[in-house]
């Protein structure tokens, strides 16, 4: 038997309704968006965890498991698996850092590098299919790093106003990664 509750008699109590939830916004927002890159990317051979790993290495190249990991806010274990396939489909290698055997040092092909003429078309692509401008896309961006902000008390990794956490440092100065 399913019970209806009464409407909502103030804003406070409106704050439980689903539709006013940001998080569930942000998960569908995100399920949805993640689900129409599938079709552009698949074009590339890529999914798209592999296309941040590789929007990563297409900015700065070699970079460590570390520095990939850190940049894409995700822990090298979970980068590591994906690594291995893109280094099976021949577009990078992995190394051991010289000097740091813990350290591993990650590096686009002939073929990863020239990849990313074809991947020049996907923000575009992209920006059309969701019906956004380069300013909207750009503003959501600001907003979407504001709320990582706020919920990670201040601390942002990654992408921010077109740097990389990290990026000016060389593998061999990295902290040690384990594989």
């Amino acid at each position: 038997m399913t019970t209806a509750m009464a409407a909502p008699a103030s804003p406070e109590q409106d704050d439980l309704l689903l539709e006013h939830q940001l998080c569930f916004a942000l998960t569908v927002a995100s399920r949805s968006v993640v689900g129409a890159y599938k079709p552009v990317l698949e074009k590339l051979g890529l999914t798209h965890p592999q296309y941040l790993v590789m929007l990563c290495l297409w900015e700065e190249s070699p970079r460590t498991v570390r520095n990939i990991s850190d940049a894409l806010a995700q822990e090298p274990a979970t980068i590591s698996p994906l690594l291995r396939r893109l280094e099976a489909a021949g577009l990078l290698t992995r190394r051991r850092v010289d000097g740091n055997e813990r350290a591993l040092a990650v590096e686009l092909t002939p073929a990863g590098a020239e990849l990313r003429q074809q991947a020049l078309s996907v923000p575009g692509t992209m920006m059309e299919r969701l019906g956004l401008t380069r300013d909207q896309v750009a503003q959501l961006h600001a907003a979407m790093m504001g709320l990582i902000a706020a919920a990670t008390g201040g601390t942002t990794s990654g992408t921010t106003s077109g740097t990389t956490g990290g990026a000016d440092r060389s593998p061999a100065a990295e902290d040690p990664a384990v594989e």
